[in-house]
């Protein structure tokens, strides 16, 4: 298996390394390897933005890898008395810790921490920019449930794509892997520059619909919003949502993914999302085996 020193996006990843990771998550998914590949080694999870996915899924991988997990949140820490990022990664890997997963709302908080500490690193998110443990989790759940043939499927992926890194990831992530990605949003939340990329772009949701294998829904993060870029969440929901009626004119087999959390009667309806197209909770699921084959990666 391919080894990095560190994993900062997905971007200029091959695609055979790609699936090389899918791969070993797989193995780590069935049951197939059991290797404590992390005993005595710590791994702290740096994160700078709340999280209840990602964090515990690192947490769950790295302690059954045979990791020490020191979780590490802004609240109680020295970075609310003005500690730097930078200063507070040194300190935590002064600790003798051997690989810190970071989250931050800064696009570049990860890639300048790996400058900063002789321990690997792993993006968990940096603000607008890539999350691509989350992409290879959303690649893997598409990859188990299509037995390997990515090449060729039309993957929609709706919502506030402006702000979103986890789209960012995936563009790169299932590109390599030769899926047709589709975007699209309201045009204030399509950023310029995606077709230049790969992509098919749209502002409207039938026609991201019409064909795909699969659908990805984002959250809208008004967080990162400084302006409003829609008029109001009933007329959002009923222009870009996936609502039943669109859910049930999907291809028989096709499936409803998420990265959570999940604005229910805004991005899809609570019907679509526990229903039987959903890999929601699945991708949830997967998470687990695929930051463990990540965190082995990077060890």
């Amino acid at each position: 298996m391919t080894t990095r020193r560190h994993l900062l996006g997905i971007e200029g990843l091959p695609g055979a390394e790609i699936e090389q990771l899918l791969a070993r998550a797989h193995q780590y998914r069935e049951g197939h390897v059991g290797g404590r590949h992390l005993v005595g080694r710590v791994v702290a999870n740096v994160f700078y933005e709340p999280s209840t996915r990602t964090r515990s899924s690192f947490e769950v991988a790295a302690a059954g890898l045979g990791a020490h997990v020191l979780n590490w949140t802004v609240s109680g820490s020295s970075a609310s008395k003005g500690e730097t990022l930078v200063d507070t990664a040194k300190n935590i890997a002064a600790l003798g810790v051997s690989i810190i997963v970071v989250r931050h709302q800064s696009s570049g908080a990860a890639a300048l921490v790996a400058r900063s500490v002789g321990c690997a690193v792993i993006n968990a998110g940096d603000g607008q920019h890539e999350h691509p443990s989350q992409a290879l989790l959303d690649a893997y759940t598409l990859w188990r449930r299509w037995g390997g043939a990515m090449a060729g499927k039309r993957v929609a992926i709706v919502g506030d794509i402006l702000h979103s890194r986890v789209a960012r990831s995936n563009l790169h992530c299932l590109k390599a892997l030769g899926a047709h990605l589709v975007f699209c949003g309201p045009p204030t939340m399509l950023p310029p520059g995606l077709a230049e990329l790969g992509a098919e772009v749209t502002t409207e949701l039938d026609t991201a619909l019409d064909g795909a294998d699969a659908v990805m829904m984002l959250r809208i993060q008004r967080e990162r919003q400084s302006d409003a870029l829609f008029p109001t969440t009933a007329e959002y929901h009923a222009r870009w949502g996936l609502t039943n009626e669109r859910a049930a004119a999907l291809k028989p087999e096709a499936v409803v993914l998420h990265p959570g959390p999940v604005n229910r009667g805004l991005e899809l309806s609570p019907e679509v999302a526990d229903g039987q197209r959903s890999l929601i909770l699945e991708q949830v699921e997967n998470g687990v085996a695929v930051r463990k084959a990540v965190l082995e990666a990077v060890s």
